[in-house]
């Protein structure tokens, strides 16, 4: 996946992750991102607290769409391929406070999902297949997706987003 490709699904990894907790949309009973848990992971993992914060929501956020999507020859925001997930990890490590930004705020992070959305798209509650795994490749898969979570979060809905093989 190249960088155009990875920086838009960093960026959208985080923003779900971060408006799924339960302070926010509560699609999952986290609070990674709350400011007390930055503050109890700190002395536990110092140099590392965003990517504990960022590991913690991705695996929350991959159960749950797991749990409604079925698992193999499936992708979704939260299960790529594992040289992608490496990848996205690498991001995260090299600039931690760069990716984390937009987070200060479901407002702040609302507005960056729109920016990444550029418009809101009709959608359904439940799993929703947006074509093939291919996508994933294409600038406009993040896109695609960033529209589904938007509309999803503007409809107080669960939806689950995913790419077959």
């Amino acid at each position: 996946m190249s960088d155009l490709t990875l920086d838009p699904y960093s960026q959208l990894r985080l923003l779900v992750g971060y408006l799924g907790e339960k302070n926010q949309k509560n699609w999952w009973s986290t609070a990674f991102f709350d400011a007390t848990s930055k503050l109890f992971l700190e002395p536990i993992v110092p140099r590392t607290v965003r990517l504990a914060q960022y590991k913690g929501v991705h695996e929350a956020a991959r159960r749950l769409h797991d749990e409604h999507v079925a698992v193999g020859g499936i992708y979704h925001l939260f299960r790529l391929p594992e040289e992608v997930e490496q990848d996205l990890q690498q991001r995260i490590i090299a600039a931690p406070e760069e990716w984390f930004a937009p987070l200060i705020s479901p407002e702040q992070a609302m507005a960056t999902l729109e920016t990444l959305a550029e418009a809101p798209t009709p959608i359904e509650s439940g799993p929703q297949s947006l074509g093939q795994y291919s996508e994933l490749y294409c600038p406009a898969g993040t896109t695609v997706l960033a529209r589904h979570y938007l509309s999803a979060f503007r409809q107080n809905i669960r939806s689950y987003p995913y790419f077959t093989r």
